[in-house]
């Protein structure tokens, strides 16, 4: 009895390890992810009233439960009876991550300042108008933000699945749900407190009083609300970033060829600087990305454009 139950926590404590080690690297991967969930899902919620803010953000973290309810059993699926098809899955996961992050540079830098311009226009004039209703401007805004997620937490899962593939099903189970639980609560948790930042800035700005403390408030809440702004932006940069990271990586890593070559460039480049051992594989993944990128929006783009036009009702 004895030697069963110090056999069972034995086994207990080596999947724990597993878990926590497989965890750590899964966390690593999709941390790239992460950034442009961040900011996109920020992005979403932004334009409804002040106080309706977190309300929309709760709704929006609900229906992230309900897409990982589903996503995770269906990966796991996947893993026990097609696991051939997890590396074409991700390998589809990252160039649909190339293609948005390239798409999203491509709507920046292909459109005018003035275009832009007037489409920010269009936005608050219709937020501004009393005849819009606001709750089907909100409900619509968390639609987004769901389809969205949807999105964003299927490349998190297939990119946590990779990482544990051939792991005894307990471990896969452990940390593909545990990593579609933290995301979610991190995501959401930081993505409430980005869209209340502002909200924060204004309130310690307003502080009365006369003291160095009273003063010291005042001066840190203009500095939240000169940094709110920036912060979005970085946070979008960010993520596109990341796309171009992780969508090249998962493509690079998926072509053995191209990933030994890579290697083999890292090693000769350590030769001239330690430091490029490591930034080469990173510059090589972005390349991968940018090229993945930019060759599926053209194949989209001439899909588009070759599929008759929709009959006007």
């Amino acid at each position: 009895m004895a030697t069963s139950l110090l056999a069972l926590i034995d086994d207990i404590s080596t999947l724990l390890d597993d878990v926590a080690l497989l965890s750590k690297v899964a966390a690593k991967k999709t941390a790239g992810v992460l950034g442009d969930d961040l900011a996109l899902n920020a992005q979403q919620v932004s334009g409804v009233k002040a106080e309706r803010e977190l309300p929309v953000v709760w709704a929006v973290a609900k229906g992230s439960f309900i897409n990982k309810a589903i996503l995770v059993p269906a990966a796991l699926v996947i893993s026990a009876f097609v696991p051939w098809a997890v590396t074409p899955l991700l390998m589809l996961g990252g160039a649909f991550l190339c293609f948005e992050g390239f798409e999203k540079l491509a709507h920046k830098f292909m459109r005018s300042a003035a275009e832009q311009a007037a489409e920010h226009e269009t936005l608050s004039s219709a937020l501004a108008d009393p005849a819009v209703d606001l709750c089907t401007v909100e409900k619509s805004k968390i639609k987004g933000a769901i389809r969205t997620d949807f999105i964003l937490s299927a490349e998190i899962v297939a990119i946590t699945l990779g990482t544990v593939q051939g792991s005894p099903f307990s471990t896969q189970l452990t940390v593909v749900g545990g990593i579609a639980v933290v995301m979610t609560v991190g995501v959401y948790g930081l993505v409430a407190g980005i869209v209340k930042l502002d909200d924060g800035g204004l309130y310690l700005s307003e502080r009365t009083g006369v003291s160095a403390w009273h003063g010291f408030q005042r001066n840190l809440g203009q500095g939240i609300l000169r940094a709110a702004p920036w912060l979005m932006k970085s946070l979008s940069v960010a993520g596109t970033i990341a796309m171009f990271l992780v969508g090249g990586g998962i493509l690079t890593h998926g072509v053995p060829a191209l990933d030994q070559a890579i290697e083999a460039l890292a090693v000769e480049a350590g030769k001239m600087a330690d430091f490029m051992a490591t930034f080469t594989p990173f510059l090589a993944n972005a390349l991968v990305g940018l090229l993945a990128g930019a060759l599926v929006l053209g194949g989209v783009t001439l899909v588009k454009k070759a599929l008759p036009a929709p009959r006007a009702a």
